[in-house]
């Protein structure tokens, strides 16, 4: 049997292995049931690649993460190694012949998401392949006090009947205790051996940063901390918006988000790896699965909807134990977006009711049928149908989805895509002469930036609504505009398929997911009045906070992040003495904005705007309408 370390050097070229994961591959060789607590970048796929490589046979490997799947995959296959991903969208015939593929061909890897394990012909398979690992990454999924729970996680235990003899790994990034100890009973682990790498970054500063101007203060973080970056928004509108402001002002940046054909996602993210483009501006989703040491500073332009999801997008910083920082700029709108985001859009359990009811109806199902029936689903036409708000719908119908109800494909919502092919100019020159499209193509560059630079995925009901007019008439207008060579235009009448996983049984159908959905909403409560505490409280270290959150609280601030400087500074009465010296000597000139005065001044920002707040309650300053500050 080869060493690990031999395997390691010649797949990965690496001479040493990262914390943990020795004593996690020779716990999983040693045929023993493993749990593995890894941070992000502590390289959990190496866990269970390696032994697998050194064993024979095949190992499963269960998944919630399509992408994920396909890059791990992809990087096997670039090392020599087999492995396959069995996701959506493959015929039965096909995966007949995969599924023999693993059996009779030599593969070692196969990944299957967990809804897979409800298909007769993959337990079947699965129970004649040589398996010599069970894999579970993102283990949290299984347990419904974790973040993202799943309830088709429950299915993986099957494997254990299917491979009685074979041992299982389990593996994620974040998860509380009482996750851990969930996620291990399910699986039906004997004697577990568990390893648990600490949570704290010791080389990452998390910064919390009032920020009245986001924009202004982005640029000025970038300017301070240069390196590789990765900015974090919540949309691919706000993506690009960001990338094209931060071009023009000399940054070299590029951005990414789901939308994007596939060529272009690996051109940029191409770019950034190789430091081609320094800062890359993406949506949450971006960062999975993708290992770059260098990077410098990670900013989110939002709140994060769970502390999980900022530890684990804020832990992309920095794996090159190289000094790096964690920001997130905050002002006193997030609070209320992101409860209007994350907690005002979840739907009652009668609304979801309803939704379920219409969906039936709309496809004319009837009681008792439909289970397993595919079907082509245009979203807009469905909302439109019943009246229903598109963003609560939207989340409704992801419920179904992760409660295993319905299964929506990939592409819901996101299948009618638009760019504008000519230049600024030549496009208003050709309305000179087709005025009667005026108000259309006017209406649409107000509501997507970067639409001449890239292909954008478009919603058709919300350009005709804006634009007074029919959506037929939008449709026809565009596919004029494409015959003329002004814009590429990508339409389908229906953005998604939709299949039944159950039969329709009305109210009986959600009453039997109410416990586990009602839990689900109660978690993303707690979740995001955590961010908000995470975020109000200036007074304890923001590492404690975060290693408290997560069950391993320490005494020990770290003297780095965004309260400690605060702190430490803060302590010295004779700066705060001398900063108010300043400040009101300033005033008395003028009056000025905090921006005004962060840019005279020369001292940290956080400490000015401290100094302002305590002037502010004294009576010694006031607040103009023009929101600039002067003397009383």
């Amino acid at each position: 049997m080869p060493h690990p370390i031999n395997i390691l050097e010649q797949y990965w070229n690496h001479t040493s292995f990262r914390p943990f994961q020795e004593e996690i591959i020779n716990s999983v060789l040693e045929n023993n049931d493993t749990f593995a607590l890894l941070p992000t970048g502590g390289g959990k796929s190496i866990c269970f690649q390696i032994p697998a490589l050194i064993k024979d046979g095949i190992c499963i490997v269960i998944s919630p993460l399509v992408a994920l799947m396909k890059d791990q995959v992809n990087s096997l296959k670039n090392k020599g190694i087999k492995a396959m991903a069995i996701t959506s969208g493959i015929k039965y015939s096909e995966l007949d012949t995969l599924l023999d593929n693993c059996i009779y061909g030599n593969y070692k890897f196969l990944y299957l998401s967990p809804e897979r394990l409800q298909q007769d012909i993959v337990r079947q398979r699965i129970e004649q392949m040589n398996v010599n690992l069970i894999a579970v990454d993102e283990a949290h999924c299984i347990s419904q006090w974790g973040n993202d729970f799943r309830p088709a996680y429950k299915n993986i235990s099957i494997l254990r009947q299917l491979q009685p003899s074979v041992n299982v790994i389990a593996l994620t990034a974040t998860a509380k205790p009482k996750v851990i100890e969930e996620t291990i009973l399910a699986l039906d682990f004997i004697s577990p051996k568990v390893f648990k790498a600490s949570f704290t970054r010791p080389n990452i500063s998390y910064q919390v940063l009032n920020s009245e101007d986001k924009i202004y203060d982005l640029e000025q973080q970038l300017k301070t901390h240069q390196g590789a970056s990765i900015i974090y928004v919540r949309s691919r509108r706000m993506s690009v918006e960001i990338h094209n402001l931060l071009e023009k002002k000399g940054f070299s940046s590029t951005f990414f988000h789901g939308g994007i054909p596939t060529k272009d996602k690996q051109d940029r993210l191409h770019a950034w790896m190789n430091n081609q483009k320094e800062i890359m501006v993406a949506t949450t989703a971006f960062g999975m699965g993708i290992d770059k040491p260098d990077v410098k500073t990670v900013i989110h332009i939002n709140l994060p909807e769970s502390l999980e999801s900022y530890y684990q997008e804020a832990g992309r910083a920095g794996r090159n134990n190289e000094p790096a920082f964690a920001i997130l700029l905050t002002n006193t709108s997030d609070e209320q977006v992101l409860i209007n985001q994350f907690i005002n859009s979840l739907p009652t359990i009668d609304e979801i009711k309803l939704v379920y009811r219409k969906l039936c109806n709309y496809f004319q199902i009837s009681y008792g049928e439909g289970e397993l029936t595919t079907h082509r689903f245009n979203f807009s036409d469905f909302c439109k149908a019943y009246d229903f708000k598109s963003s609560k719908t939207f989340n409704t119908l992801q419920l179904l989805d992760r409660n295993s109800v319905i299964k929506l494909s990939q592409e819901f919502n996101y299948k009618t895509k638009l760019q504008f092919i000519v230049s600024n100019n030549a496009m208003f020159s050709y309305l000179e002469t087709h005025a009667q499209y005026n108000i259309i193509v006017k209406t649409i560059l107000r509501t997507y930036g970067g639409i001449f630079e890239h292909q954008l995925a478009i919603n058709l009901t919300l350009i005709a609504k804006k634009a007074g007019i029919d959506e037929k008439q939008v449709i026809a207008v565009l596919n004029q505009l494409h015959k003329d060579e002004i814009v590429d235009f990508l339409f389908s009448n229906t953005d998604s398929e939709v299949i039944f996983l159950q039969p329709r049984e009305d109210d009986k159908t959600i009453n039997r997911i109410t416990n586990v959905v009602e839990q689900q909403q109660e978690l993303k409560r707690t979740q995001v009045k955590a961010v908000l505490d995470f975020v109000k409280n200036d007074s304890l270290c923001k590492n404690r906070q975060l290693l408290t959150y997560f069950g391993e609280p320490t005494s020990e601030d770290c003297g780095k992040c965004s309260v400690c400087l605060s702190v430490d500074i803060s302590e010295d009465k004779t700066i705060l003495k001398t900063i108010q010296k300043h400040i009101i000597n300033k005033l008395e000139e003028k009056a000025l904005s905090s921006r005004d005065l962060v840019e005279q001044l020369p001292f940290e920002k956080e400490l000015i705007l401290k100094v302002l707040k305590e002037l502010l309650e004294h009576d010694v300053i006031s607040i103009t309408s023009a929101n600039t500050y002067k003397i009383k």
